[in-house]
């Protein structure tokens, strides 16, 4: 097997790499290889920290949101001249328009080996209260269209939950050469160091970490801790995740506003070390729709805390209902209400299910093994 092989990692935005894809880099970095990161979403200071991890900076240019098939077009021909620039011995996309783009200018550029990875399947395939509005559906099927076309090209697609793979490639009868499932891009344990509760001190606090989206279940968990105030009126709240400003589903600042002003939730805005906001807090909740596999569920689960998340694709990965928290049914505040009032009523729970939350996580979601298996799929 050649050594120092030429790897091109394609993502979207650069904070990617250095956020979610540093493990990685490093790990094969240490093997020898030479790593390119391909970015089209940066700053001059996300290329800097890019090159700091050691890999070299590509950019390149993709129309993340828009469907305008031309200029995707003529964008992964110009991406096929960039990586046959490079003549690399694998391609790795991640992301849906990478995966879909980045493996159809990789076949372009013939390269031998080229593998992606879905790390969810987003807001198309997230099933709606209201059901899929017409733009939905019709921004779904063209994506499916996509995968068709491009899916069967890869020499593997890695899944992060054992779902997707069903609703994606079952679902639209996709034929793909090898799928393999991941089971979470894991994190450094070393980061989110554990941190049992050794006692639990009234009143009992919730935390919610997400973009303050519909499909994160931020409306589920506001309408559960208002049900809970009136029975438990000291409960604490605390929501930590921007406003998104781009999504329909998004909370509005006004409603934010109220929320914080009627001391619903405690909304600090943006911090920088969601470690101690997740230690100072009892209980974890992520309502979620659907999900790849969370991280944010992973960092608390790391630091040992109890969870409280939906039966639903990714989410259910995290959580064994009973044993380290509970799995509910999606779109249901009652249910998350009902959760929530057993750990106020038995906060000795709390510890037990936290503890068992941060076996898990060794167990899973560490990235050293994670990296290892992921590293061993693409052949390196």
């Amino acid at each position: 097997m050649k050594l120092n092989k030429k790897i091109v990692l394609i993502g979207t935005v650069a904070s990617s790499f250095y956020g979610f894809r540093a493990d990685l880099i490093r790990t094969l970095l240490k093997k020898g290889h030479q790593v390119y990161a391909f970015t089209s979403e940066y700053t001059a200071e996300d290329l800097k920290k890019i090159e700091k991890l050691g890999a070299t900076p590509i950019t390149y240019t993709l129309n993340r949101g828009g469907l305008n098939p031309l200029a995707d077009m003529i964008a992964t021909y110009q991406l096929s001249k960039k990586i046959k620039a490079i003549n690399p011995d694998l391609v790795f996309s991640y992301f849906s328009k990478p995966v879909i783009f980045g493996t159809l200018a990789a076949k372009i550029a013939n390269v031998s080996r080229i593998i992606g990875m879905l790390e969810g399947l987003g807001y198309t395939f997230t099933d709606q209260p209201e059901g899929l509005s017409k733009k939905t559906q019709l921004i779904k099927k063209i994506q499916v269209f996509l995968y068709k076309i491009a899916l069967p090209q890869l020499d593997q697609l890695i899944f992060l939950n054992p779902d997707d793979p069903k609703d994606l490639l079952e679902q639209h009868a996709i034929q793909v050469k090898k799928v393999e499932v991941l089971g979470g891009i894991g994190l450094n344990l070393k980061d989110y160091p554990y941190q049992p509760l050794n006692s639990i001190h009234f009143p009992i606090k919730f935390l919610f970490i997400g973009r303050l989206l519909k499909e994160k279940g931020i409306y589920e968990f506001v309408q559960a801790a208002k049900l809970v105030k009136k029975i438990y009126p000291d409960t604490q709240f605390t929501v930590l995740g921007a406003i998104d400003h781009h999504n329909l589903g998004a909370l509005q600042q006004t409603e934010l506003d109220t929320l914080i002003s009627s001391n619903i939730i405690q909304y600090p805005g943006h911090v920088n070390t969601i470690k101690d906001w997740i230690a100072d807090n009892h209980v974890f909740v992520l309502p979620s729709y659907r999900e790849g596999v969370p991280r944010s569920t992973q960092e608390a689960m790391a630091i040992g805390r109890a969870v409280i998340t939906t039966d639903v694709p990714g989410c259910r990965e995290t959580v064994i209902d009973g044993v380290n928290g509970f799995l509910v049914p999606k779109w249901d505040p009652e249910a998350l209400v009902e959760k929530m009032i057993y750990f106020i009523e038995h906060p000795e729970q709390i510890r037990v299910m936290g503890a068992e939350s941060y076996k898990i996580a060794v167990e899973k979601f560490d990235a050293e093994k994670v990296n290892q298996r992921l590293v061993d799929i693409l052949g390196l």
